[in-house]
């Protein structure tokens, strides 16, 4: 067995690719990773540079992990700037660093496509070694494995990878037949909330409506890639990390997985949320905004989603990180799992015990999320 660092997904052969993601991990896809690259959105002096290892046996590709250097911490949702800085004050350097994600997806799922033949977890322990071997040969301070599964995240830990934990809020499908099955779950007070937010909705003079497969069309892109960006430029000062060109390939190649969900007013479009999708889970990914109205934010990108994962019969639907106010709407406290594993051992340790002193704090954050769920009591 032996490994290889490749600098563009295309120079794995499409069918190799796919052949490896027999789970089809939706966003491990070869249509996803090539539609990053070959739009613009990572490579070039993006910070984000395509370093996919590569396993081979006896000149059989047998395993595929996704990777990428990094020279900034900014769109993987794992928060390392003070790590960063505590190199600098001992003028070091930090960046580059390698990383084991998908960019811009802060999403719990499959991170190495490997041959059915192949045991992954010995696959998985061979890499590590391999990566940590190369650090030093590359220049890179420390590798980073970013929302891994549960499994796989324990795995690294054991293998050394320092294990740190987040909390995301996700929405479960208890197959609810309708919207307002899933709202009877609610308390009374909590259930007329979101209904009168709702409602809110339509009383702006608002209507909403979901794009999918052949439904959704480059018109209907196109607007909420103007919205994608508006909103970017107000909030961050930039246009957002992904190219129009990014929305145009997986349009082509990937129209099956994706939702848009569009909000109008008199059939004028003004803001829109695109997810994208497979059989198992829902995730939301971008929203934008033309205009401000009470509540839309919520609607087209909560509610309508918890709708089409009812409709569709999808079991989960994770509509992105952070953000306490999805608490109150039904979405629950998960843990999220990230590994890290720096080639200076002093910091290495150093990272353990700050993940360590972290720890207590992430776990009661989850517990005190679950608390004000609003779901009916038990005993009520």
């Amino acid at each position: 067995m032996f490994f290889q660092f490749i600098h563009s997904t295309d120079a794995i052969p499409k069918q190799i690719w796919d052949d490896l993601n027999q789970n089809q991990a939706l966003f491990c896809r070869y249509e996803f990773l090539t539609a990053l690259e070959q739009s613009g959105s990572v490579g070039g002096d993006t910070g984000w540079t395509p370093h996919h290892l590569i396993a081979y046996q006896d000149d059989k590709v047998i395993g595929i992990l996704p990777m990428y250097q990094k020279s900034h911490s900014y769109g993987e949702y794992v928060f390392d700037f003070a790590w960063a800085e505590a190199y600098q004050r001992y003028q070091k350097q930090y960046y580059p660093k390698l990383i084991n994600a998908i960019p811009f997806t802060p999403v719990t799922g499959i991170r190495l496509l490997t041959d059915h033949a192949i045991d992954p977890k010995v696959l998985l322990g061979k890499m590590y070694e391999f990566i940590k071997q190369q650090l030093p040969v590359l220049n890179l301070s420390s590798v980073h494995f970013l929302f891994p599964q549960e499994q796989i995240s324990h795995q690294l830990q054991n293998f050394g990878a320092v294990q740190r934990r987040s909390v995301q809020f996700q929405w479960f499908n208890r197959d609810y037949p309708h919207f307002d099955d899933f709202l009877a779950t609610f308390t009374a007070r909590r259930r007329k909330s979101v209904r009168k937010e709702r409602q809110k909705v339509a009383q702006q003079g608002l209507t909403v409506k979901r794009f999918h497969g052949d439904k959704l069309t480059s018109v209907e892109m196109d607007f909420f890639y103007l919205c994608y960006c508006q909103t970017y430029l107000k909030r961050s000062g930039h246009s957002g990390y992904l190219s129009k060109s990014f929305f145009s390939q997986i349009l082509d190649t990937m129209a099956d997985n994706i939702l848009l969900v569009i909000a109008s007013v008199q059939d004028t479009p003004v803001a829109g949320a695109l997810y994208l999708y497979d059989q198992n889970q829902l995730c939301g990914r971008y929203w934008g905004a033309l205009e401000e109205f009470d509540g839309l934010h919520f609607e087209c990108c909560y509610y309508q989603g918890i709708e089409f994962c009812i409709e569709k019969k999808i079991s989960s639907f994770n509509p992105g990180t952070q953000g306490e106010h999805k608490i109150l709407r039904g979405f629950e406290p998960i843990f999220c799992y990230s590994n890290h594993w720096l080639h200076d051992p002093s910091f290495q340790d150093a990272v353990s015990r700050f993940v360590e002193q972290e720890r207590p704090g992430i776990e009661a954050y989850k517990v005190n999320a679950a608390e004000v769920l609003p779901f009916k009591k038990a005993q009520d």
